[in-house]
């Protein structure tokens, strides 16, 4: 056996085996989501504030905001905040609130629309957090944060609050669920995302998600997460995540706070969002940037190693035939993984039962090109840390130091 042939043997394995527990954690995922679905979410249910930044008005932006207005939550205020009276949003947002003003049947929540302004210190979604927070109800007695281009379920917040019914869950948090559109772009960027999703589940070390999070109003202040973690940065929910475990406090990631979200864009604009993803990671929690390139180095180049091995001529047909078999084990595998968020698609988005019947075989379809986009994605941000956010440009200089390097318009 040649010096190639041994290389690629121990790769190989080591894959096949990484692979086969990968697709065992995937299982993992799926039992845990449908469990918590199986439980009801209890009477938990304090006096909440709801923030939600808000910058431009996104596809359903009206179908959005009245899934936040009409949440079954019996006391919640939603405070929402913009950085400027010329944003495209503001508009639409004074005209709703004066309507639910003067409309004597509304039964909804009180609603506040906080103009933020603009810091040079940190990222427009987190100064917008703070300044709505300063517009929070001192009755609050939790936070929650969402994301206006999301539309959650009308059980959201209730799922969302209720975690933190117990002292020791510091943060209860969700995630985005990308659902495939009619373009490839769409369906590929559901693919590259929900293979982050499934990250989370029942352990102990999960991460927050700023569109879908709660924390105790004590809590917040006792962390001092507004003067400590936010006061320079662009990532809310890194933040907050490096916050609690510092505290050594802990995350409860709730399945039945996914919230569904979908976009159509260029090839461009999505490799642009997949980098300005990575690039946050590695600067906000460079570890995980670490081990992402680590194990997607080691992806793609047994791959390739596998395949140069194919196309080595003079290989003996016994050899071609295995290293043939152990790729195709190990695509087959990631596969039956991607096949799973499929299932948890179709369980959780029960009301996109037909956009999911038609579109939803593209989360395992397109899966064996999210390790190639991860890899370029994980590169490109080991050489810049500039990040572009709806026509404004940052640059990261440490978790706790952003400069605006260009800001956008509106």
């Amino acid at each position: 056996m040649t010096p190639a042939m041994k290389i690629f043997l121990v790769l190989g394995v080591a894959l096949l085996a990484q692979s086969v527990w990968s697709l065992i954690d995937g299982y993992r995922f799926l039992r845990y989501a449908r469990s918590c679905r199986g439980k009801p979410p209890g009477d938990f249910a304090p006096p909440a504030a709801l923030l939600i930044p808000c910058k431009g008005v996104d596809t359903g932006f009206d179908e959005n905001l009245a899934c936040y207005l009409n949440q079954d939550y019996p006391r919640y205020q939603v405070v929402i905040a913009i950085a400027s009276e010329t944003d495209p949003a503001f508009k639409p947002l004074q005209s709703r609130l004066r309507e639910i003003e003067a409309s004597s049947a509304h039964r909804g929540p009180q609603v506040a629309l906080v103009v933020a302004g603009y810091s040079p210190s940190r990222g427009e979604k987190v100064n917008n957090l703070l300044r709505g927070l300063a517009a929070a109800e001192p009755s609050a007695q939790v936070y929650a944060f969402a994301d206006m281009d999301a539309r959650p379920a009308r059980d959201w917040l209730r799922c969302l609050v209720a975690p933190l019914r117990d002292p020791q869950v510091t943060v209860s948090t969700g995630f985005r669920w990308y659902l495939p559109g009619a373009s490839f772009v769409s369906q590929l960027r559901a693919a590259w995302d929900t293979s982050i999703a499934t990250l989370l589940g029942d352990h102990d070390h999960n991460f927050a998600w700023g569109g879908s999070m709660a924390i105790r109003a004590m809590d917040f202040a006792r962390l001092r997460v507004a003067d400590r973690y936010w006061a320079g940065t662009v990532s809310d929910d890194y933040a907050l995540t490096r916050a609690v475990r510092e505290a050594r406090g802990r995350i409860r990631f709730e399945p039945r706070c996914l919230v569904a979200s979908r976009e159509e864009s260029s090839f461009r604009e999505f490799l642009r969002w997949a980098n300005r993803q990575i690039i946050i990671t590695r600067v906000y929690a460079p570890h995980l940037w670490r081990m992402g390139l680590a194990a997607y180095v080691f992806f793609c180049g047994t791959m390739l190693w596998g395949l140069a091995e194919l196309a080595r001529p003079g290989v003996p047909a016994g050899w071609r035939w295995s290293v043939a078999g152990t790729l195709a084990a190990i695509q087959l595998l990631g596969v039956a993984k991607a096949r799973l968020r499929s299932v948890v698609a179709r369980e959780v988005f029960t009301e996109k039962t037909a956009l999911l019947k038609r579109y939803g075989g593209r989360y395992w379809q397109l899966s064996p090109l999210v390790p190639w986009v991860m890899l370029v994605n994980l590169v490109v941000a080991g050489f810049t840390r500039r990040i572009e956010w709806r026509d404004t440009c940052y640059e990261l200089k440490s978790p706790n130091e952003v400069r605006v390097l260009r800001r956008g318009a509106g």
